[in-house]
């Protein structure tokens, strides 16, 4: 009988909150418009990929063979290039940063092809290192490009010794949404269980409904219930807003199951949900809650995550402090089941240290939630 009257309670507090979440316009904005909103905007406005990089052809040489390598880069989508005959003057446009890079092709360049050691030089500016390295790569798949097509019509075999032979697992199309998209939901999962669950809490904790609500015979761990389920299950609505996008929006291959990613994103959900409850009973005031949800939850998903930098470039004190982070986790288990699939070896290790931490962190968000009045 204790059991029927337990849920009952469960039943009548879950009916209650779902009533404020939806009375609340700035819950179901935070919920469902604003994970829209972010999917379209960082999805379509971020990306890693460069297009249409302003680069200066220096062609020293004006041979048959390095007017065709330099109407290569002349061409591609991924250059704008501005051709020169001056590496002087190519090097003023870098310092002036009109141009991001210089290819140049030397004096000696159609005779050093002949005898099979031609090189080509390649300078990029490098105040953005991941950019450097991004127009780097595309500059050494252009002349690839035309090593290989010189190669098939019988020309001169390659530019330098070695033939150039590149292929990205998981990403052949080498898009940067690829690995962004599967952040961006990790980000607005962060948001809607941790942070828009604290500002409910706090709020009614100001307000005094939680003192009102101590003196029924309701138990703490019904009232904790009760607030958890409705914003799961708008956390559920906003990642399969998510997945509709990444899917059909960004053609973001999708080579996991359903099942394991509903799991995983239970799991991950749980634990902000657990944050957001822990923080607002500790603090028990709107505006501080809001900016511990902030620090310990939305940036480190944002910056400590493996969402935008890589987790092996940090120094090692970041790189040790990543790993009690539960976004961590969850973006290596989005990547790899959007883009590699099942992989149980990065699966289950993560999906156990998320688990753990939500046991952690619901307990401890009992311990502090006491139906006491001070």
């Amino acid at each position: 009988m204790s059991g029927r009257a337990a849920f009952r309670r469960v039943a009548a507090l879950v009916r209650k909150e779902a009533y404020q979440l939806v009375r609340d316009p700035s819950s179901i904005a935070i919920g469902v418009v604003t994970p829209v909103l972010l999917i379209l905007l960082f999805g379509y406005a971020l990306s890693l990929d460069v297009h249409a990089v302003p680069v200066a052809v220096v062609m020293e040489d004006p041979s048959p063979a390095a007017s065709e390598l330099a109407a290569g880069f002349r061409l591609s989508p991924y250059f704008d290039a501005t051709m020169l005959t001056s590496m002087p003057h190519a090097e003023e446009l870098m310092l002036d940063r009109k141009v991001d890079g210089i290819i140049r092709l030397r004096s000696d360049f159609a005779r050093r092809l002949a005898g099979g050691d031609a090189a080509v030089q390649i300078l990029v500016h490098g105040s953005d290192a991941n950019r450097a390295r991004i127009i780097e790569t595309y500059a050494e798949g252009a002349i690839a490009q035309w090593t290989d097509r010189r190669s098939a019509e019988g020309g001169s075999p390659a530019v330098g010794a070695a033939v150039l032979q590149a292929r990205m697992w998981f990403n052949e199309a080498n898009d940067s949404h690829y690995f962004l998209v599967p952040g961006l939901i990790v980000l607005i999962m962060t948001l809607i269980g941790a942070f828009l669950t604290t500002l409910v809490m706090a709020r009614e904790w100001e307000r005094g409904t939680f003192e009102a609500m101590f003196v029924t015979p309701v138990r703490t761990s019904e009232i904790l219930v009760s607030k958890m389920i409705p914003y799961f299950l708008l956390g559920i609505g906003g990642l399969i807003l998510c997945i509709v996008a990444a899917k059909f929006l960004f053609q973001v291959p999708f080579r996991g199951s359903v099942l394991m990613l509903a799991a995983v994103s239970t799991l991950y959900l749980l634990v902000s949900l657990a944050i957001g409850l822990l923080v607002s009973s500790a603090t028990k005031s709107q505006f501080v809650s809001s900016m511990v949800t902030l620090l310990v939850t939305f940036l480190p998903a944002l910056m400590l995550s493996g969402f935008l930098f890589d987790l092996r470039s940090m120094p090692e004190l970041v790189h040790l402090i990543t790993y009690v982070l539960p976004a961590r986790y969850y973006v290596a288990l989005l990547q790899t089941i959007f883009l590699a699939g099942d992989i149980w070896g990065v699966i289950w290790p993560n999906a156990a240290v998320l688990a753990a931490m939500a046991a952690l962190l619901l307990a401890a968000t009992r311990a502090v939630t006491r139906k006491r009045l001070v």
